[in-house]
């Protein structure tokens, strides 16, 4: 657990290391300050564009195996800067670091394997508390290096980190036994990436380039229009990128957006408090301190991080993940309203941080084990990729907001420009209003239900037993896969082990602690759905699921004088207008429509004497029954004269 939650580490230097030195680097490389912020958003890129990829490989060809991976392509982003004068070089070398960002979700996806239930909190909690430590060490440690060595130290400093973590990965850790099957996905890769490259560059050089710039509006109605080709072609894809099945769930929605609330507000403490005690004394209400110094008082911040990973964690074994979310949340909204009025000297602005912190640290070290409860044990890693991802496109979003406010409202301090007092203001109550939200969207993950303790009983700390997977499909008795069927494994007594979601040929997977006998229940909008005792063990192919009972949508059309209505047109819209489905009634005037999923419907017949009527139908429960009357108010009908 300690080897994992050092991790953080290693990612949270990488990315604060070099942001004090910002300044002094256009002089450095003898370069613009506009190509020396690459080294910044080259590193954001690249850790939004791996970590999805990465913790999707986790998933499917062993977490201990891109564990390595990703350090080793660390520790050769480090080298490479360490030896480079070049921006371009610079630049890639940031590139490589970046891909450290998805060693967070797949070690917290390794904690889930191989920790016993009860130690699972607090190794999550102490893995995000890393991540505020490392960047509390990383400030005060970049203006020591920038005052007595080298700025190429900043690199072997990562460097030497990263190989001590790497050397630890592969001599300590074990291959995790939880793994999917089948083609990585290339194709929404390539997508996926290409959108969020295009959306992020969008947001991190917006108040450069200009909000309104024909480049900035370009990346992002691309980037959005490539996101609306990718939805669907992962919906089609066996094995996707990112399970949208699971992913819109909305257990696994809210949480992601919590997270996307929740660092925008993370991230705003930072750069507000960095900014009252770097600004000059003239602004009225700066400090003037300089980047050592600055650095040093925000160790607080971090060590309150750090302190409060224990308490988290006891937190979520005591009451839940769910109350430790909206406590931390709703403590972070308090804090941020009280510093918008107390921010008058250091006292206030220190203080108002570590609270800030404080409430950041009680909820982030909620968030990754709700995703771990709302998603199959087989998608740990990919789940908590796609978490981190949209934390950090709150982070970014943050800094974006942060920009636009300063720059529009500015003062001249000398020869330095400086936000105002009230542009600082406004940003706290941003954070505050998205602290407020992400509490409010945390209260409906409260009806969620903890996984079942048979992990814990049956693991491999206390039996030996490897988890194992299980691989299946749900077909219908034609033989056609069954998309978006869910497979929920239980104990022969009723407790959750684990679900999963069929792709588009309807395959699933689903973990067990060990083989034996468990309770099947497999079920389908639509269908009939079906429960069987069985014998699970990864080493028998499991054999499909049969769903053979599909419900209907089916009723009798008849005119004023109750006779039945043949061959009229039945057409079944969606109370927002998109066609369902359409066919013709038989001979008896009966019609029959594979049952949609639950909603509101129109159901309207058109008769071939030109009689139309139509009635409202919701769709709710196993199967329907509608008729209709052609000549009834109830079927509005309209007959031509």
């Amino acid at each position: 657990m300690v080897m994992l939650s050092l991790c953080g580490i290693v990612v949270s230097l990488q990315q604060t290391l070099l942001l004090p030195l910002l300044p002094e680097l256009p002089h450095l490389l003898d370069t613009s300050a506009d190509s020396a912020s690459w080294l910044v958003t080259a590193t954001l890129l690249a850790g939004a564009v791996a970590t999805p990829t990465v913790s999707r490989l986790a998933d499917m060809y062993g977490k201990r195996r891109m564990m390595v991976t990703s350090l080793a392509i660390s520790l050769l982003g480090s080298l490479l800067g360490a030896f480079s004068e070049l921006l371009p070089l610079l630049i890639a070398a940031r590139a490589l670091q970046g891909v450290g960002l998805a060693l967070v979700p797949v070690a917290i996806a390794i904690m889930r394997d191989e920790l016993p239930r009860e130690k699972v909190p607090l190794g999550v909690a102490i893995m995000s508390a890393t991540l505020a430590v490392g960047a509390g060490v990383g400030l005060p440690l970049s203006g020591l290096i920038s005052d007595h060595l080298d700025w190429h130290a900043i690199f072997w400093l990562t460097a030497v980190v990263a190989a001590v973590l790497l050397v630890a990965a592969m001599t300590t850790l074990p291959e995790s036994p939880v793994k999917t099957r089948g083609t990585f996905d290339f194709r929404g890769a390539i997508l996926l990436s290409i959108a969020l490259t295009a959306l992020l560059l969008a947001v991190s050089k917006g108040a450069q380039w200009g909000w309104t710039s024909t480049t900035t509006l370009g990346l992002t109605a691309g980037g959005f229009a490539v996101l609306a080709v990718w939805l669907p072609l992962e919906l089609r894809t066996p094995s996707p990128l990112v399970d949208i099945r699971v992913a819109g769930r909305a257990p696994v929605m809210l949480v992601n957006t919590v997270s996307v609330f929740a660092g925008f507000a993370m991230f705003t403490n930072m750069l507000v408090t960095t900014q009252f005690l770097q600004m000059p004394k003239a602004t009225g209400y700066g400090l003037g301190m300089g980047v050592l110094e600055t650095g040093w008082w925000m160790v607080p911040n971090a060590a309150a991080f750090g302190l409060m990973a224990p308490v988290s964690a006891w937190m979520t074994r005591r009451f839940s993940p769910q109350i430790t979310m909206i406590t931390g949340t709703g403590l972070m909204a308090v804090a941020y309203v009280a510093r918008v009025f107390l921010s008058d000297d250091l006292t206030q602005i220190v203080l108002g941080s570590v609270f800030v912190g404080v409430g950041t640290a009680i909820a982030y070290g909620a968030l990754p084990t709700l995703v771990m409860r709302a998603v199959p044990v087989t998608e740990t890693a990919s789940a908590n990729g796609l978490n981190v991802l949209l934390r950090s496109v709150g982070t970014s979003t943050a800094s974006a907001a942060a920009a636009a406010i300063t720059t529009a409202s500015a003062i001249a301090v000398g020869e330095q420009i400086a936000p105002t007092e009230d542009a600082l203001m406004l940003s706290l109550w941003l954070a505050a209003g998205a602290s407020l939200c992400a509490t409010v969207l945390g209260v409906p993950t409260l009806r969620m239900r903890a996984y079942s303790e048979e992990w814990d009983r049956s693991g491999t700390e206390r039996t030996g037993a490897e988890p194992r997977v299980v691989r299946g499909r749900v077909v219908s008795s034609a033989g056609q896969p069954i998309r978006n069927a869910v497979v929920t494994v239980l104990t022969p007594d009723g407790e959750a082990v684990d679900w999963g979601q069929a792709d588009s040929e309807g395959r699933f997977n689903a973990a067990i602690p060990h083989p034996g006998d468990y309770l099947v229940v497999t079920a389908a909008d639509g269908w009939q759905p079906r429960s069987r005792l069985m014998d699970l063990d990864d080493a028998t192919p499991l054999p499909a699921i049969v769903l053979r009972e599909r419900y209907t949508l089916t009723g009798v059309i008849t005119d004023a004088d109750d006779a039945p209505v043949v061959d009229a047109l039945v057409v079944l819209t969606r109370a927002t207008g998109e066609v369902v489905r359409s066919i013709r009634t038989d001979h008896e005037g009966r019609y029959l429509i594979a049952r949609p999923i639950n909603g509101r419907y129109v159901l309207t017949v058109s008769a071939r004497d030109g009689a139309i009527g139509a009635r409202p139908v919701t769709v709710w429960e196993a199967a329907r029954s509608v008729d209709l009357k052609l000549g009834t108010p109830l079927a509005q009908t309209e007959t031509p004269r």
